[in-house]
């Protein structure tokens, strides 16, 4: 059965895998690769000179180690969520592990890098970070790398069957076009047109990522980026969220979904999963009690307004109970909205994932 599926198709096989219980962890291990920003990236940041690091208590209060790690969280972030889905024993490695040879190759390679965007001027404020086209880079030594281990023939298979998930965009707005009043892209461009830009660049490291070999893309939206802990506190509008923010949210992903659908319609097959994440994390901030969280709001590690002011250090406020936050610190979720975002991930609707969900993909997957 080839990749591409009619939506009755697709349909009928989403029945069939809730009715087998597949949101359960999925039976057949399969490589990962992971390309974005701070909310995928591992530790690659860790063996960077740059600004941009979470290998500092308190990050890390929750992982299995209880201490930082280089994720910008409390604990587990979305890539070690997804990884354990497919029955991965652990996660794939960061690239820049040393620890990252062998058979560990095997399971694939965390290449994001905290303060990237699409655009190489994104993030300048940090200094040394890995950026899109140098991610991209890295994603060809390292199939050189496996090559050398198990032969291209079998790393063209891995490579093609894996799993990969790309975060990036987000940064694109808050740490480029609205960094400063009058930036210099503001200057370059109106909104609307900034996005059309964005969008188009995307597209080009998107089907680079194809040529390299990958089959299957997950593609994350931005979230809500107006109503996360750090705008409530610097441009919130009488304590709501930030207007031009969102109007920023509002525009692009729609346009990134048909960017996909288009990418997808010019390949013939369903490569590009758009992954609705401003809908799934709009659901929690609207109605945090509803997931079990007592605020969407503020952070839960942070100083000043909403705890969204700076970054997450052994001086910031902590919460006790980070179960009850949406937001670990002033940009990223909790642990636990992780969690919530990648079940949506897993079962959601045609509303949260386009077009199929990735149980639906690991279920077409083991028919082909």
């Amino acid at each position: 059965m080839s990749i591409a599926a009619s939506p009755f198709n697709v349909w009928i096989i989403f029945v069939l895998v809730l009715a087998m219980g597949a949101i359960s962890p999925i039976a057949e291990a399969r490589a990962f690769f992971i390309f974005g920003d701070s909310l995928v990236d591992s530790g690659n940041n860790n063996y960077l000179a740059t600004t941009a690091r979470a290998d500092s208590p308190p990050y890390g209060v929750d992982y299995p180690t209880r201490r930082p790690t280089g994720r910008f969280s409390n604990g587990l972030n979305i890539p070690d969520i997804i990884s354990q889905q497919i029955c991965q024993s652990q996660p794939p490695l960061p690239y820049l592990s040393p620890q990252l040879t062998g058979q560990r190759l095997l399971v694939g390679a965390n290449f994001a890098s905290a303060g990237i965007g699409i655009l190489n001027d994104t993030g300048v404020q940090f200094l040394n970070i890995i950026r899109m086209f140098r991610q991209l880079d890295y994603f060809e030594e390292y199939q050189r790398r496996l090559s050398a281990i198990v032969g291209p023939q079998q790393t063209r298979q891995i490579v093609n069957q894996a799993l990969v998930l790309i975060t990036v965009g987000g940064n694109d707005f808050v740490n480029n076009y609205y960094l400063v009043p009058f930036s210099a892209r503001s200057r370059q461009f109106a909104l609307p047109d900034y996005v059309k830009y964005l969008i188009s660049e995307y597209s080009k490291l998107l089907m680079r990522l194809y040529k390299l070999g990958a089959r299957r893309v997950l593609v994350t939206g931005t979230g809500p980026m107006g109503c996360v802990p750090a705008e409530l506190a610097t441009r919130g509008t009488n304590g709501g969220c930030s207007a031009e923010l969102q109007r920023a949210a509002a525009l692009y992903n729609p346009q990134l979904l048909n960017m996909l659908q288009g990418l997808n319609k010019k390949i013939g097959k369903n490569v590009f999963i758009g992954v609705n994440t401003q809908q799934m994390h709009t659901d929690f901030i609207s109605n945090p009690q509803a997931f079990g969280f007592t605020t969407s709001q503020a952070a839960c590690c942070g100083q000043g307004p909403n705890n969204g002011l700076g970054l997450c250090t052994r001086l910031s406020n902590l919460c006790p109970n980070r179960n009850l936050y949406a937001f670990w610190d002033a940009f990223h979720p909790s642990e636990k909205a992780c969690r919530i975002i990648v079940q949506q991930i897993m079962s959601g609707s045609p509303n949260y994932m386009t077009p199929m969900n990735l149980s639906t993909i690991m279920a077409l997957d083991s028919m082909s």
